[in-house]
């Protein structure tokens, strides 16, 4: 495309998004009202406009504090927290799908604005607090030369990384700050052309099978379906031989996983499809039932059909299954961690979900850490925000949160590729 031509659409784009409805209240809860589909020429598109914090720090509920624990970073995604309390950062930024439409163009153009113009780090860095003060007095790098590390996943002194096209293995010896060699290969993960590059990671209480989360190659299988071969779904891994299945399908893109404590029951977070509106569709938290289909692409929240794909599936929509708990419209949850008690009584029992932030809304959602409390297993009741103040009401944006992690000593870690910042929240002494 000519550059001229993209200027056209540009301005057309955020014209049209300047002129478009700002959207609804976000619809939570296990079950949303969902309003009529919208169609346009271009999705809303609003661009984040990203600027330092400065002497400013994220907003944590009273009875809290936050820190930054590490700056620097080069995209950090996931995080992860070893037994002896060391924290790895996977960092990096991946994707190699070609752009089929103006639109793409447009889009890409948008969500470059809301994001660092750092290079990805391809690496593992590993933090340390020898002296359990809350500063971390080590930044250091575990393992570089990866391909868009994502997914971390750990177990019996294995270390577990999903790169953009390849789930990879380390031996680790409890207080060693660097790998002791190259990663060995677990299984090949589908990146011929990677849309949704992102592959989410985690593993089963015994450490025999590993969940990888895979998004699908487009919005709504423009690409064909030949494009979305094992992918919009969540492989089942055999973590000794590399074997693998899939365990749930018809999910766009599952981009955090985690295991229920007690249970045992596997759960994600989803971003869903885009350009039918402000209100659709919603991202979600939902269990994830081996053998089960959510939907995507024929249909979204259950049996409501999306009547773009063509053909359609009536058979699929039928069997489709509805998520737990819709998170609203495009917050681009990325992060997903299950709470603990040392997190406080009343944040003890839940999950804290990262929200990215949305580029396809005239009125931007998410940009936040939610906290989504859970009664008898399930989530029950609205969500709280719990670290926020990412983006102003002027539309600034300091940062924008990826991954989530409990540390069990009670502590929320929180990547934040915007500001390529880790910040730690803790209750107050």
């Amino acid at each position: 495309m000519k550059p001229s031509s993209t200027l056209v659409f540009l301005g057309m784009a955020l014209l049209l998004g300047a002129c478009s409805k700002e959207g609804g209240k976000l619809a939570h809860g296990p079950d949303p009202q969902l309003p009529a589909p919208e169609r346009g020429l271009l999705p809303d598109m609003k661009i984040a406009e990203p600027v330092e914090w400065g002497k400013q720090k994220p907003t944590v509920p009273q009875g809290y504090s936050v820190s930054a624990i590490a700056t620097g970073l080069k995209i950090p995604r996931q995080t992860l927290v070893l037994p002896n309390g060391d924290i790895l950062v996977a960092e990096g930024r991946g994707g190699n799908a070609a752009k089929l439409k103006p639109k793409d163009v447009i889009a890409g153009y948008i969500k470059a604005k809301g994001n660092t113009k750092v290079k990805g780090g391809d690496r593992l860095t590993l933090l340390r607090d020898a002296d359990g003060d809350g500063v971390y007095e080590l930044q250091t790098v575990f393992a570089d030369k990866l391909n868009a590390p994502y997914g971390l996943a750990f177990f019996d002194n294995k270390l577990y990384v999903a790169n953009q096209d390849e789930l990879v293995r380390f031996d680790y010896t409890e207080g060693q700050t660097q790998a002791g060699g190259p990663p060995v290969s677990v299984a090949k993960l589908p990146s011929e052309i990677n849309h949704h590059w992102t592959k989410a990671l985690t593993i089963s209480p015994d450490g025999r099978f590993l969940y990888v989360g895979i998004g699908s190659n487009s919005n709504i299988t423009e690409r064909g379906m030949e494009a979305e071969v094992d992918r919009a779904m969540v492989w089942q891994v055999d973590a000794a031989t590399g074997a693998h299945k899939p365990y749930a399908t018809g999910l766009r893109n599952p981009t955090a996983l985690a295991i229920q404590p007690g249970s045992g029951q596997l759960w994600a977070v989803v971003n869903e499809r885009d350009e039918i509106g402000p209100d659709l569709v919603p991202d979600y938290l939902t269990s994830v039932r081996p053998g089960a289909f959510y939907g995507w692409p024929y249909s979204y929240w259950g049996q409501n059909v999306d009547t773009r794909v063509k053909p359609g599936d009536p058979k699929k929509v039928a069997a489709a299954v509805k998520p737990d708990y819709s998170l609203g419209a495009h917050v681009a949850a990325l992060g997903l961690a299950f709470s603990l008690p040392a997190m406080g009584q009343a944040y003890a029992d839940g999950v804290f979900v990262g929200e990215h932030g949305s580029w396809n809304r005239a009125d931007p959602v998410g940009y936040k850490v939610i906290f989504v409390p859970f009664r008898n297993g399930r989530p029950a009741g609205e969500p709280i925000d719990f670290v926020s103040g990412f983006r102003d009401a002027d539309g600034k944006t300091r940062g924008r949160p990826v991954g989530v992690t409990v540390d069990p000593r009670g502590a929320l870690i929180v990547a934040d590729d915007l500001a390529n910042t880790v910040w730690r929240v803790v209750p107050s002494r």
